[in-house]
């Protein structure tokens, strides 16, 4: 069924508040660690795995997930992923052992996962092209606001309702989407019914993708390099097993034959591994080095978030009229810049300087973000809208994870398993300057392949 006797508003207000619950989760969650590393008695590598199995889980079913909304319907997955997502939001609440919090929130991944991989498919296909910047970049202005809010309002719940509180938060915000669809948002869209789903093309996927996330986790030891490698060939097995039938879970001729949506999920790619870390890594330099509270820190790291989440829907309307990549290239200089400027971080640097820098960071995001989906979700045809929305939603968290890979393995070397304590803050500082150099070197490589993609009109 087409858009047009869809309300855009209503199909608006729901992708909206889609993208704005799984990341809000997702960083309110980092906040809380101590306090659920302590009541459950996990190790650092165990703790580790409370943020980490929710993203591998969302990552390794992203993709099959939006070929099954793309062939059985957008707004069927939609509801069905909410749905679980809350439910899983309520366990995780009331987790009684470290067990079961990480299992319930794998399955809260699978949940944010077929949330990813229909919502921007949705948009898509209710805005015609005219207005799609438009609508991508309030969405996009949604993810940045609940990556913002996350470590702020996840800091304040923690401090005084406990940890719980931060799963609990989720669960009326869920009911409240899930009444939405239901009784608002009418039509259906499946612009590939009757196509064959590749289960097996699924399940070498998710496999190729666990080795490659948990390998990395696990570097620099042998098990991780070898876990790692059998990764890589999995995805290159994958990507010949895909080529050769009849109907795809992602059909590897959008990268193949279709240079904007190759290089535009590329420079996604690069953007998230260049930047995701940033906040991770001034967290622990606010609060180490700097010796602000929780509460200050977070503070000073939304500067940033504020300006992406004000700044995406005009730079997504900007690209409805300029050529995309123009403006999501000077995006991807402006944080070539704001990362510049941090790697000359030390510790008598001024919070005047630091707020600069991330303000300056969140005008590259902006610039970046939404530009960048709407060059994305403009390259294919619309029965390809959920594969595209969910390759780029994995393009996402693959970087986010390849970004806090990188920052791991760079405080592994630098500094070993021990923890920050004032003999070590020379090291500390070291692994953070190193980050912030191979960050900037990565997001300038990006300019180009953002600059190469070719146009979309």
């Amino acid at each position: 069924m087409e858009g047009a006797g869809v309300s855009k508003r209503v199909a608006l207000v729901i992708a909206a508040l889609g993208s704005f619950l799984t990341p809000f989760m997702g960083s309110s969650v980092n906040i809380a660690l101590p306090d659920i590393g302590r009541e459950f008695t996990m190790n650092a590598v165990l703790l580790g795995w409370v943020p980490t199995s929710y993203l591998l889980a969302a990552a390794m079913f992203l993709v099959p997930f939006g070929r099954i909304a793309d062939i059985y319907g957008r707004k069927k997955v939609y509801v069905y992923g909410i749905s679980l997502y809350t439910l899983f939001s309520l366990l995780s609440a009331v987790a009684g052992s470290a067990a079961a919090l990480i299992s319930f929130r794998i399955l809260q991944g699978i949940g944010g996962a077929m949330i990813f991989g229909t919502g921007m498919a949705i948009l898509t296909s209710v805005f015609p092209p005219r207005e799609r910047g438009k609508a991508l970049g309030i969405n996009v202005a949604a993810v940045y606001t609940g990556l913002s809010l996350g470590p702020f309002l996840g800091g304040f719940m923690t401090h005084y309702w406990g940890w719980r509180s931060i799963f609990l938060a989720n669960v009326p915000l869920g009911l409240v989407v899930i009444a939405l669809v239901v009784w608002k948002l009418k039509g259906e869209w499946a612009e590939a019914e009757g196509e064959q789903f590749d289960f097996t093309g699924s399940v070498i996927y998710s496999l190729a993708l666990v080795s490659v996330m948990y390998g990395f986790s696990l570097l620099p030891t042998m098990p991780g390099v070898w876990l790692s490698l059998a990764g890589v060939l999995g995805i290159l097995a994958f990507v010949k097993w895909e080529a050769k039938v009849d109907s795809p879970v992602l059909d590897v001729n959008l990268f193949r034959r279709n240079t904007v949506f190759a290089l535009s999920n590329l420079a996604a790619l690069i953007n998230y591994s260049a930047t995701f870390a940033v906040a991770f890594l001034l967290s622990l330099y606010l609060q180490f080095i700097k010796g602000l509270s929780p509460q200050s820190a977070g503070l000073i790291l939304v500067s940033q978030p504020v300006v992406m989440a004000v700044f995406s829907p005009f730079a997504g309307r900007l690209s409805d009229r300029i050529e995309p990549r123009i403006v999501a290239s000077i995006g991807m200089a402006l944080t070539t810049a704001g990362l510049g400027l941090l790697t000359f971080l030390d510790a008598q640097t001024p919070l005047a300087f630091i707020l600069t820098s991330l303000i300056l960071l969140g005008f590259g995001f902006a610039f970046f973000s939404s530009p960048n989906s709407n060059a994305v979700m403009s390259a294919v045809e619309r029965r390809f809208y959920g594969v595209a929305s969910g390759t780029l939603g994995t393009m996402r968290l693959l970087g986010q994870m390849l970004s806090m890979g990188i920052a791991m393995l760079i405080f592994a070397v630098y500094m070993g398993k021990v923890q920050i304590t004032p003999a070590y803050y020379p090291l500390f500082m070291s692994s953070v300057t190193t980050a912030f150099v191979i960050f900037a070197v990565l997001c300038f490589g990006g300019i180009f392949a953002s600059l190469a993609r070719g146009k979309v009109r």
